[in-house]
């Protein structure tokens, strides 16, 4: 308005109420609007999350599809990422604000191991449990089972003749290499010195067994039944059958992100519980198969997903079970982020000589395990089922994880690299 325009006696008054409102308003606190306080609502509404083409990417992509996430204020991108170690870097440069992860990966980011640089990262939701396996070539069918005692004679005889056998995973510090690690070990097998241990990601595992580069390979779903369905592999054990009911995929963060952003970390994990619930019901799991089925998430034939998911486990090499032990995203206390697994990681990356000494078990636990988020969360919800769980745990060789003693558990271990 000019300076010289006349002011109106509308203008006035208007003028004369704000001023009045800003005064009144000055004295009440932070965050008051009209009757109430500011809504809940959270910091970053737009969440950015990086996905790997396997089942376990469910929960991420049902919330997506499903507009759970929209129901908690997150508008939500689910991006489909080549690699774990993209993953990784893209959680890091906070490209993606949240990511489909292996449990193993926050910690040793966190660390700075496996030549990654230092980036401090937290979990607060355990996706799924169960539900990968250890594929082996064809050739072994009649030879080795479900027992990798039976491989070991010819994993010596390929060593000696200088041609060692190739056995892939899909991350150094991920979930996949445990499991191939323990395995083979089991079977008196030294991974670091007996075999070749190489990293693939997950879709590219069964084309490079179909050329011939791999004798095995440790993979999430739906690529070990793929195999079968291509006839280039069968399975020898389901993990489940190394450790049961273990963690497997996790829901990670910086730990930069969830602190400035507390309430957005919440909202996704309100949104991955509702979708958690949704796909432990199994009637719904025809439905979960058409959907992530598709190109733009796991991109594989709907009837190779689907009956793993149903706990019908065709080996492929004539064993056939019904498995109660199936891949789970919300019952047995699926989501709490239990420090004591952080603590078995670390007693593997002692074992397998990834770090140097003792590590900081209780401290690293600690800091990774985001328990404090998802108690938070859950409680705003009114969700219980949840607890922590301190319990040992149990695997294939008889083994058993007291998590009060994981250095002696590294230690104890018949196989080992152990450094310092």
């Amino acid at each position: 308005m000019n300076p010289t325009t006349p002011i109106s006696r509308r203008t006035l008054l208007q003028r004369s109420a704000t001023a009045g409102l800003g005064t009144l308003f000055s004295g009440l606190p932070a965050g008051w609007v009209g009757s109430a306080y500011a809504d809940d609502s959270p910091e970053a509404p737009d969440v950015k999350l990086g996905i790997i083409a396997l089942t376990d990417c469910s929960p991420i992509v049902i919330a997506h599809e499903k507009g759970l996430f929209k129901k908690f204020g997150i508008n939500s991108t689910v991006s489909k990422e080549a690699s774990w170690a993209v993953i990784r870097d893209k959680l890091t440069t906070g490209e993606n604000q949240a990511t489909h992860m292996l449990l193993g990966m926050p910690i040793a980011a966190s660390m700075g191991l496996g030549g990654s640089a230092v980036k401090e990262m937290i979990f607060p939701w355990i996706l799924n449990r169960n539900g990968q396996a250890i594929t082996l070539a064809n050739k072994f069918k009649g030879k080795v089972a479900g027992d990798p005692k039976a491989l070991k004679p010819l994993v010596d005889e390929a060593k000696a003749t200088g041609t060692p056998l190739t056995f892939a995973m899909t991350f150094p510090p991920g979930t996949h290499a445990m499991w191939m690690r323990y395995y083979l070990a089991a079977g008196g097998i030294n991974p670091d010195s007996d075999i070749t241990l190489t990293t693939i990601p997950p879709p590219q595992m069964v084309a490079n067994m179909k050329v011939g580069k791999m004798d095995g390979y440790c993979v999430g779903e739906p690529w070990n039944a793929r195999a079968i369905a291509e006839d280039i592999g069968y399975t020898s054990v389901a993990t489940q059958e190394i450790w049961k009911n273990h963690p497997e995929k996790v829901c990670a963060f910086t730990k930069e992100f969830a602190e400035a952003n507390p309430k957005t970390v919440k909202a996704v994990l309100k949104a991955l519980h509702e979708a958690s619930v949704w796909l432990d019901d199994l009637g719904n799991r025809k439905e979960q198969v058409e959907i992530i089925s598709k190109p733009s998430y796991v991109n594989c034939p709907p009837e190779v997903i689907y009956s793993r998911l149903m706990g019908e486990l065709d080996y492929g090499d004539g064993r056939t079970k019904k498995d109660e032990d199936y891949m789970i995203f919300s019952t047995r206390n699926c989501n709490y982020p239990q420090p004591k697994y952080i603590k078995w990681w670390l007693s593997q990356f002692r074992r397998w000589g990834m770090v140097e000494g003792a590590p900081d078990y209780d401290g690293v636990a600690k800091a990774i395990a985001g328990t404090a988020l998802y108690e938070e969360a859950m409680k705003e919800i009114g969700y219980t089922g949840g607890t922590l769980d301190d319990k040992p745990e149990t695997f294939m060789d008889g083994a058993i994880f007291d998590p009060t003693k994981p250095e002696e558990f590294a230690l104890s271990a018949a196989i080992k690299n152990i450094k310092g």
